[in-house]
């Protein structure tokens, strides 16, 4: 009997388990644009653009390859509503009796795909370093989940960056070569740009009909949309991007949203490349001499170490991680998230580059809009919502760990140690933003205060009972009490006011 073989946006990848799976001689693969995956959340339209415009190609990929491919258009007259009604109406039409499916990454999308009539084999995605079983078992026992440790799990496997059985350099990570403030320019052209072809503006026209009110700008739309373009843009980061990308990755400057930033996320979560492609030749670039280890060793480890990290997060949680709310917060989203005027030149300049790029780099969605959002204490559930639906990498398996995670310390710890929390100061000394501020970074207290010191401040007094017998967050509480009374009294009063005009919805 044929079967189906579903194949999703973010596993455009020709040796993913389904198709590895699958019979190509009697076998239907399917692939559908629909309204359900298209709308959950209102997504970004570069990232409805791009995910359309690189299922379409892979689809011809397949093709060309020799599968029978039944894809469904969204602006098609006959495509259902959602994934299940698609594999229905496919299954009808060529007499299926199985679907083969990799397993998605959002438990969403597992626990329809599991509710739909069909009989559904769903196979583990191994494109992958690390298994949910091996996941298990390194977390099996521990009283916390540390990156760090797994990192180094990741690196024995990989053989990636090790000199036999020691890290290469003497050491297992290269930090405090990596947070170098702002410089004056960029000496880097930034990601590589591609022109539309006749399927990407087919793409980019639907997109502009069906989606105009979400939040983003479609246009000027310059992503790669197969794999060929992937590797280009990956040779073109490495050699102009990478050897830099080390020492100012944490850094943000106005004007230049990529800096070294290799801009390669959204390609690689969507299975145009893969993990260890990407990892060893970022290694051949330093073995080759061509990039300095704290380069090399920084990417790597965001690759191999935090992104299989929160991947076993996700899975090992289950689905009700993103309903977490360890702190409590409840604080609707405030406008400034959807383009809202603001003084704050840190969340115009994050949030600016969110809309006309759907991308911004990971201390900004950190240490600036996160790090807002937690001082503010602002409902999770919304923020993951709003980081899941504005970023062109975004997928909850990824999304969700980083936001309710380490942004929000919603999962009361398990991804992060502490709350990723800071006054101005941090933003003032990675970047140039407070230079053009409306408000003052230096400024404490009155007219004119910096927004983040306020809030900081009173964060940490909400929250106290929780965090101060936190080691890492000790010598802060001590800095709160030798202040004068009359002092923290006044901090907390104006952060008060502050947060009632934000509620109102007033310009902050």
């Amino acid at each position: 009997m044929t079967r189906l073989v579903l194949v999703l946006g973010d596993q455009l990848t020709p040796d993913s388990a389904a198709l590895r799976a699958a019979d190509k001689a009697r076998d239907v693969v399917v692939m559908a644009e629909v309204a359900d995956e298209a709308g959950y959340v209102p997504h970004h339209p570069k990232k409805i653009a791009f995910l359309f415009a690189a299922m379409r190609k892979f689809a011809r990929q397949l093709r060309d390859d020799g599968w029978e491919v039944r894809y469904s258009r969204l602006d098609d007259d006959e495509t259902g509503k959602s994934i299940c009604a698609e594999l229905m109406r496919r299954a009808g039409e060529v007499g299926a009796d199985e679907v083969l499916v990799t397993e998605p990454g959002e438990w969403r999308l597992i626990e329809a795909l599991r509710a739909c009539p069909v009989k559904l084999r769903m196979l583990e995605d191994d494109r992958f370093l690390c298994s949910h079983a091996e996941f298990e078992r390194w977390a099996e026992g521990r009283k916390t989940l540390r990156m760090e440790y797994f990192y180094r799990e990741m690196r024995r496997k990989t053989g990636l960056l090790m000199e036999e059985d020691q890290p290469a350099g003497g050491q297992w990570n290269f930090d405090h070569d990596n947070r170098k403030p702002a410089p004056g320019g960029v000496d880097f052209s930034g990601p590589m740009r591609f022109t539309p072809d006749p399927v990407v503006d087919d793409v980019l026209d639907l997109v502009d009909r069906k989606f105009t009110r979400n939040f983003g700008e479609l246009r000027p739309f310059w992503f790669a949309t197969d794999r060929g373009q992937a590797r280009q843009a990956l040779a073109h980061w490495i050699t102009g991007g990478l050897p830099k990308f080390g020492d100012y990755q944490d850094a943000m400057l106005r004007g230049a949203p990529f800096l070294w930033h290799a801009v390669l996320s959204a390609y690689l979560n969507a299975g145009l490349l893969a993990p260890l492609e990407i990892c060893q030749a970022v290694e051949a670039a330093w073995k080759n001499g061509d990039v300095p280890i704290n380069a090399a060793e920084g990417f790597i480890r965001q690759i191999i170490g935090w992104r299989e990290f929160v991947r076993g997060v996700y899975f090992l949680e289950g689905p009700g991680y993103t309903a977490q709310n360890s702190l409590k917060h409840k604080r609707k989203l405030p406008p400034v998230y959807w383009g809202a005027e603001t003084g704050m030149r840190c969340m115009a300049e994050a949030v600016g580059q969110t809309r006309d790029e759907a991308y911004a780099h990971h201390i900004q969605r950190l240490m600036v809009t996160g790090n807002f959002a937690l001082l503010a204490g602002v409902d999770p559930a919304a923020v993951h919502e709003w980081y899941l639906a504005v970023y062109a990498d975004a997928y909850e398996w990824v999304e969700a760990p980083n936001t309710i995670g380490m942004s929000q310390f919603a999962d009361g710890g398990v991804v992060g140690s502490k709350p990723y929390v800071s006054s101005g100061n941090y933003i003032n000394k990675m970047s140039d933003y407070c230079r053009s501020c409306s408000y003052s970074v230096t400024t404490k207290l009155g007219a004119g205060a910096c927004p983040f010191n306020l809030l900081y401040w009173h964060f940490l007094d909400r929250h106290r009972a929780r965090f101060e017998g936190n080691p890492r967050m000790a010598n802060i509480y001590r800095t709160w009490d030798r202040m004068d009374g009359g002092k923290r009294r006044t901090i907390l009063a104006e952060a008060e006011d502050f947060l009632d005009r934000l509620d109102a919805g007033e310009p902050v």
